[in-house]
């Protein structure tokens, strides 16, 4: 049989086609994605019993790099362009190696304090621990019965952030931790929505030092109005 009746066979008789694996970051084990969906559940029902306090009482933090220079996407540099019109050339570019890691903490009315780590140190436990001490202080300060109410916190599985010292100035700070699933970015705010845009927005502009990446970022946050917040839940 020759390879083009074969083709034939497959493609046109057996309606096959070849396709690309999608990549995805990790193979979910059914253990993992049991407790994934116990976990969502658990939260649902948090928020579901009463929206308006759950959100009164919702925090969130991450960290996120911030580059000196991150070319567009594909997506950003599209342009219309007529069949008679000359092929569009764009010379490849590519990320920068120098970067600035922030911590940003939030909540439903907008950013309570954003962090930038000190250039060749990392996030440790010890570092996470005064984060979150001061955070109860911003909270103190700029949310009034906010830790009357108690605080919901919502942090991911990063270890700096599950280590004893981070669990016990979480403790100490009477924070409610709220679960979070292993291995699920996609049910964490600032991941799906808050530094999604915000890399849209410093894509394509190079800065020529640190403070000039922290300046932008301090910028677009105090550009967001409170629906950009509250249009996450």
């Amino acid at each position: 049989m020759s390879s083009g009746t074969a083709h034939h066979i497959i493609a046109d008789v057996l309606g096959y086609n070849k396709v690309c694996a999608c990549w995805v970051p990790r193979m979910l084990t059914a253990e993992i994605m049991h407790v994934r969906m116990q976990t969502s559940n658990h939260n649902l029902e948090l928020y579901r019993a009463d929206p308006d306090k759950f959100l009164r009482r919702y925090v969130t933090m991450d960290e996120t790099w911030a580059h000196h220079f991150d070319p567009e996407t594909k997506q950003q540099i599209m342009q219309w362009k007529h069949p008679t019109s000359p092929p569009v050339v764009k010379f490849r570019k590519i990320i920068s190696a120098s970067k600035v890691m922030v911590s940003v903490f939030w909540d439903s009315e907008g950013v309570l304090f954003t962090d930038y780590l000190e250039k060749g140190k990392t996030v440790t436990g010890v570092y996470y621990a005064k984060l979150i001490r001061k955070l109860r202080e911003v909270i103190k300060q700029k949310r009034r019965g906010k830790l009357t109410q108690g605080v919901l916190l919502h942090q991911d599985n990063a270890p700096a952030h599950t280590s004893h010292v981070a669990m016990t100035a979480i403790h100490d700070c009477v924070f409610e931790l709220l679960s979070h699933p292993p291995y699920s970015p996609d049910l964490a705010p600032s991941d799906f929505h808050l530094f999604r845009y915000l890399k849209e927005s410093l894509r394509g502009r190079a800065f020529e030092d640190d403070e000039v990446v922290t300046m932008a970022v301090n910028e677009w946050i105090k550009e967001r109005h409170q629906n950009f917040f509250l249009i996450t839940y």
